[in-house]
């Protein structure tokens, strides 16, 4: 498996695949590490987590460089990856003993009862290359800490992640086997559903990969969480603070280049603000400087992959040849290469790639609309449901739109962000179940109900 950095083209690395003998003997050290490891209190499990995040902390720089090198993230953004990676950490080990607590619950006639939390068992990860550390770590910290073994699949772009992720868990202490890197490609992981001794999967990744690995673990009738693809609105009412929208609103766009399920994506604003919103958010876009990777004063570098930046070029050039207006030109790829220049795009109607599909990458669409009403029922106009923007002075309005918004997250005069202390995922062909919060511990765990007579 090849690591390649994308900005120069660099083989950085390359590292052996797993055989299927392999595969075996991981699964089954997996399996034998959580018939201890479960046994062990909470107590304990939360000490080594605490261990992780410093783990995390005191090698920031070598972790951040990896990433940044692997995936063509500028090295600002890798840092604060990392820093977020630690916190997860610190989060699940302090309030896992609170959330996975037995539950009492009192009954007529004097009976009693109580909801327990015991582990699955080996849990299947599948995840992908746009947060190559957090996205593990929102996972591992509640599911190794509620008791459960850890199988990461990483995307085949950052193996070198992969591997610096089991390092962090070996440091911290925790048990050989509780944690486990799986170097294979994706053909060979529908053999690891199928194992039996793997109990769930969670994936983040592609409307298209969710198809399939809810197939194959359906088959297996094993549950699974998938956080999808999004296509996000950012709402801006003509009562919203516009510097400050516009301003968030190309944060929103432009972090991690674009390459972010909850990225802002369509921009949907009310016409009495219109111009005045797309003249200052054109010019926050433009405001972003490129550069290396390890450039500490880089808004942004590369794509993670020529191919991707390739297929986004081809949305925005559809887009044009069927009518699009460019209200931010910017540029595709030179020829096998992953570089791209941030494009706005206006006057979208359905059948365009940027009206209806996600754009994993720096261009935005943006849209006028006529009032609130017309605003909310565009934003709703897409198969996707994850996070969502929603900009006003008005509170009572806020509330009140929040709840006809279809997405996971509604956000409110902010950037949508996952944040360990909130429930994170996704409604629609954005996915089901959550992740993170007292939620995403319980997802992967048996709520057994105890009754006494």
């Amino acid at each position: 498996m090849k690591s390649i950095n994308p900005y120069t083209g660099e083989l950085l690395k390359e590292i052996e695949e797993h055989s299927e003998n392999d595969i075996d003997i991981i699964i089954n050290k997996g399996e034998n590490a959580f018939q201890k490891w479960k046994r062990k209190s909470i107590a304990e499990r939360s000490s080594l987590m605490h261990k992780a995040g410093e783990v995390l902390r005191k090698n920031k720089e070598k972790y951040a460089k990896t990433i940044s090198l692997e995936m063509g993230k500028v090295i600002s953004e890798s840092r604060a990856e990392v820093e977020k990676c630690a916190w997860v950490c610190e989060y699940y080990a302090e309030k896992s003993a609170d959330f996975l607590s037995d539950k009492p619950i009192d009954l007529p006639k004097g009976n009693k009862a109580k909801v327990v939390y015991d582990p699955l068992g080996v849990i299947l990860a599948v995840m992908p290359w746009n947060f190559p550390f957090w996205q593990v770590f929102r996972f591992a910290a509640p599911n190794l800490t509620a008791g459960n073994t850890g199988l990461l699949k990483h995307a085949s772009n950052v193996p070198q992640c992969a591997l610096a992720i089991e390092e962090v868990f070996a440091e911290a202490g925790f048990p050989d086997g509780v944690f486990q890197t799986l170097i294979i490609g994706s053909q060979k992981v529908e053999k690891v559903i199928k194992h039996p001794k793997v109990k769930a999967v969670t994936l983040t990744g592609s409307e298209k990969a969710g198809q399939i690995i809810a197939s194959q673990a359906g088959e297996q009738i094993k549950k699974t969480v998938l956080e999808l693809g999004g296509s996000d609105p950012f709402i801006v009412l003509k009562d919203a603070d516009i510097e400050a929208a516009a301003k968030t609103a190309a944060k929103g766009r432009m972090i991690n280049f674009g390459q972010s399920c909850i990225a802002a994506k369509r921009f949907i604003i009310e016409a009495p603000v219109y111009d005045q919103f797309i003249s200052a958010f054109k010019l926050q876009i433009q405001n972003y400087q490129a550069g290396e990777p390890l450039d500490e004063n880089a808004g942004y570098a590369c794509m993670a992959r020529p191919d991707l930046a390739e297929e986004l070029y081809q949305q925005v050039k559809s887009s044009i040849d069927q009518g699009a207006d460019v209200i931010l030109e910017g540029s595709g790829p030179d020829k096998g290469k992953a570089n791209f220049k941030p494009y706005i795009l206006g006057n979208l109607s359905p059948g365009m790639p940027a009206y209806s599909e996600e754009l994993f990458g720096p261009v935005a669409s943006v849209f006028k609309v006529k009032d609130e009403q017309e605003a909310i029922a565009l934003a709703n106009d897409s198969d996707f449901g994850l996070g969502s923007a929603l900009w006003t002075n008005d509170a009572e309005k806020a509330n009140r739109l929040s709840r006809e918004i279809e997405s996971g997250a509604v956000f409110i005069n902010s950037m949508v962000a996952s944040n360990p202390h909130l429930p994170f995922g996704g409604i629609k062909k954005s996915g089901y179940g959550r992740e993170l919060a007292e939620n995403g511990i319980k997802e992967f765990m048996n709520v057994k109900t105890v009754f006494m007579a």
